[in-house]
């Protein structure tokens, strides 16, 4: 399985960027997926997860009302939408998959992209 992650950049404080994930090599559908993020000399953390069919959404307290994980089954894709964006937001985005249900942590993903640097000025 192979991830791509895109759509990382550059944005003010306020901004939007809409992050997208691609994956290869089996069934997109029997994964559920996750974006992870690590800032400059910060451990990665989680911030969002969608299961397999895309019925339920988690997110990190830090982003919620503010992301919006998504997924195109027929696409292999799955999005990461960033609204309302903040400095403390920068950091290098990873998607994820994991077969099992859903995952919230990072040990419970067995494929991960290369990431996508995010960087929001102030």
């Amino acid at each position: 399985v192979q991830l791509q992650a895109s759509g990382g950049g550059l944005v003010q404080t306020g901004g939007s960027l809409r992050l997208s994930c691609a994956v290869s090599g089996r069934t997109f559908s029997t994964y559920a997926m996750g974006w992870f993020r690590q800032a400059p000399v910060k451990e990665r953390e989680f911030v969002s997860a969608i299961t397999q069919s895309g019925g339920y959404t988690w997110y990190a307290d830090s982003v919620k009302g503010r992301f919006t994980i998504s997924r195109d089954n027929a696409k292999n894709t799955v999005d990461l939408q960033m609204d309302r964006l903040k400095p403390e937001d920068t950091a290098v985005y990873y998607c994820a998959a994991t077969e099992e249900l859903y995952g919230l942590a990072q040990h419970e993903y067995d494929y991960w992209g290369q990431g996508t640097l995010v960087t929001v000025s102030s």
